[in-house]
């Protein structure tokens, strides 16, 4: 029977089953690596003191604090006698906080707990008399019984602080950690795999495994934990780089049809009725994808670009060269409202040569055909009649495009609009429809860091376009403090109005569409709860609320996703065509949705939505010659987090910039989720906004590698740590991604 290898031993065999079912309950830890990549948090000196000053409430800490004093109070305890409690002040110097201990162990606690001692101490910070208080904390004392030796010879040691939760202490798993790292010392590390291969580790000066895992466990000094985290972070970016790597390289075996664009075709037509120069930008963007598509494997290119910097206009060229050599497009949009409008717009911009086979249809001219979930039956069937016999070169659609039922003639690109909003199994299903795999061009608005790209959409191609067009405008964004400034809001709704009276048009969003059932139930159970905890604004309420008071005798649609697609689409046509004044919406308007007389957004609650939805939001305004505006109203208080996020939302307009805080504001595991990465999204050295470096120089590593040894059969450390990070399921969404 094959041996275990050392870092998948069960823990239970190791801890013993009852330790073992808490760490796996609690923390996810089930194997010996598991438990020795479950690095510590933060270390604290012996003689270091913490800070108490800024302690998280309602979250489970441990400080390192001395004992300022103790006593034992008796308290009534209501008609059932007297009860002991011992109270017991801690400090650090930078601040105080109390201990409280109830019932038989008070005396204990109190001989132990002498003023002079130190210790940790851990359990979830509260609040009683309004002073900051751990009720009966687990404590580990750090210097009992120690004698001046003992405690010279610790003054300098780095105590592991790991992350913990109640039923498990910072310390018990530090026991824990010992005991997995003398054991594995003790067979001489036998059995260990490491990912690195040799000539990589000491080409870049890192440490062996063995010694980071001894070196960030139970480290000497802090140039040992740096030796160990910079080993550490190798290990995770190299071997994920390594599988993205692979990804690319099987892309590169794949066989496509090389579209080339033909001279005098389409493409060319639509070039020369062009009314404006494209950007260098697009130029260049188009020309790396022009050259993917003259190649004989699958382009798979990622196209980001800020709000309204011509991704479309890219997408549209890519689609009429892929006609132009006999092939077919499909673009791929999340919403029907998106699909609608791609379709209007992008049938608008090739005019003639979107009407082939009608009156007044150009030479080289295709049809441009629209598939949605809604749409009749009548349309829908000579809508899938015109994709299978080739009439349609292009067709705009939603998911609707993913059914069996759907039939190409021969499907050469497929372009995903906001491909967040897209499963990676709705992506493939879209491309198993070519009669080999089409090229993928996916476009996102929501500028992604350097690093994120690399890490999360490695096994793509990126691209960036970063210059406006021509004509566009600037966008003034502000925040209005309704509660504080109850007078700014009254202005923000002027503002709309002048806006109205000086020909242009306005936005109002909401985070809730507002009047179900369920919601009315909701208020009307508990409305004294409506001031302290009210539910987000609704758009139904807000454009009533408007239409009676501040915007009274403008033109008010509303318009959200519970709308019939018919609806919705008639209310976005009123609005472009300049028939409604000001439209209230839920984030229905974020992506995609362009008219150039929007002038002016108010986003209502915007401290309930994301940097990066904020950022796309505001990008439907400033999209012709006049300027824009953009308040985002909220009633936070001036200090918290949420006004200082919308504060950095209002002071640039640089989509890159926003990225990078939503980043640092967010935890690494939702940028790297699984339904964007499939990657498993619990990176525990590596930070993606802090070690570019590392991230770069991985990739490079890992290129290389793969290049020279694609099934890694010299390196078969590394496919065990392959093995370890792609699960089954998690290496099917590689294969597919």
């Amino acid at each position: 029977m094959e041996r275990v290898p050392v870092l998948d031993e069960p823990l239970k065999n190791l801890l013993g089953a009852a330790t073992a079912k808490v760490m796996a309950e609690q923390l996810d830890l089930r194997t010996v690596g598991d438990l020795l990549h479950h690095y510590p948090r933060r270390y604290a000196e012996r003689g270091e003191l913490t800070a108490l000053a800024d302690l998280p409430l309602d979250e489970h800490v441990t400080v390192v604090a001395q004992v300022a004093d103790a006593r034992v109070l008796t308290f009534n305890k209501g008609g059932r006698g007297k009860g002991q409690r011992l109270e017991v002040t801690i400090t650090d110097g930078s601040g105080r906080m109390q201990l409280v201990f109830f019932g038989r162990g008070v005396h204990f606690h109190q001989k132990e707990l002498l003023p002079g001692r130190r210790g940790m101490f851990a359990g979830k910070v509260g609040v009683f008399n309004r002073k900051l208080q751990l009720a009966h904390p687990e404590y580990k004392l750090l210097d009992a019984e120690s004698s001046d030796e003992t405690v010279k010879a610790f003054a300098g040691e780095l105590l592991p602080i790991y992350p913990a939760c109640k039923q498990l202490e910072s310390w018990t798993i530090e026991q824990s950690v010992s005991i997995a790292l003398d054991s594995l010392a003790a067979t001489g590390w036998a059995g260990l795999a490491d990912p690195l291969p040799p000539a990589l580790r000491e080409g870049r000066g890192l440490a062996e495994l063995p010694e980071a895992l001894q070196k960030v466990h139970r480290p000497g000094t802090k140039a040992d934990i740096e030796d160990a985290r910079q080993r550490l972070k190798w290990d995770e970016a190299f071997v994920l780089q390594v599988a993205l790597a692979r990804r690319r390289h099987a892309d590169t075996q794949l066989r496509a049809v090389a579209r080339r664009p033909t001279p005098g075709g389409i493409l060319d037509a639509f070039d020369a009725k062009l009314p404006f120069t494209l950007t260098d930008g697009q130029k260049k963007v188009s020309k790396e994808i022009f050259d993917d598509l003259a190649t004989e494997h699958p382009m798979h290119r990622l196209l980001q670009g800020e709000v309204g910097s011509g991704k479309t206009m890219v997408a549209l060229r890519a689609m009429l060269a892929v006609v132009d050599a006999g092939g077919q497009a499909a673009m791929l949009a999340p919403t029907e409202v998106l699909a609608q409008q791609h379709h209007r717009s992008i049938t608008e911009m090739m005019g003639e040569l979107a009407q082939a086979g009608m009156l007044g249809g150009a030479e080289h001219a295709t049809k441009v055909v629209l598939l949605t979930g809604s749409m009749g039956a009548a349309a829908r069937r000579q809508a899938l009649l015109d994709l299978v016999t080739g009439e349609a070169g292009i067709v705009i659609g939603t998911h609707a495009l993913i059914e069996d039922k759907v039939q190409f003639h021969d499907l050469g690109l497929v372009v995903v609009d906001e491909q967040h909003r897209f499963g990676v199994e709705q992506r493939d299903a879209l491309r198993g429809k070519g009669k080999q795999p089409p090229h993928l061009l996916v476009m996102t608005a929501t500028p992604i860091p350097r690093t994120v790209a690399m890490t999360v959409f490695g096994d793509l191609e990126t691209s960036v376009l970063d210059q406006l067009p021509a004509g566009r405008s600037p966008i003034a964004s502000h925040v209005v403090p309704a509660a504080d400034k109850p007078h700014f809001l009254t202005r923000a709704w002027e503002r709309v109005r002048e806006e109205v009276e000086n020909g242009h048009q306005a936005y109002v969003v909401c985070p809730r569409i507002g009047d179900d059932e369920d919601e009315k139930q909701k208020r009307k159970a508990s409305p004294e709860d409506e001031a302290e905890k009210r539910p987000p604004l609704a758009v139904l309420e807000v454009a009533e609320k408007l239409r009676a008071g501040p915007l009274a005798g403008l033109r008010v649609e509303v318009l959200h996703g519970r709308m019939h697609p018919d609806d919705k689409d008639a209310v976005m046509r009123r609005f472009a065509a300049g028939e409604a004044d000001v439209l209230v919406a839920t984030t229905v308007i974020e992506v995609g949705v362009n008219v150039p007389n929007a002038t002016a957004m108010v986003i209502m609650d915007a401290d309930r939505f994301g940097v990066s939805q904020l950022h796309q939001l505001r990008g439907r305004v400033g999209r012709g010659s006049a300027p824009g505006l953009c308040l985002l109203v909220t009633e936070m208080p001036e200090a918290s987090p949420a006004r200082q996020r919308l504060g950095a939302v209002a002071s640039t307009l640089d989509g890159f910039e926003l990225s990078r805080i939503d980043l640092e504001q967010r935890r690494e595991g939702d940028v790297l989720g699984q339904a964007q990465s499939g990657v498993r999204s619990s990176l525990r050295m590596l930070t993606v906004i802090d070690d570019e470096e590392v991230i770069a120089a991985a990739r490079e590593e890992a290129t290389a590698v793969v290049l020279a040894d694609p099934d890694l059969t010299d390196h078969p450390e590394l496919r065990t740590a392959l093995d370890a990070l792609l699960d089954k399921e998690r290496e099917e969404f590689l294969e597919k991604g």
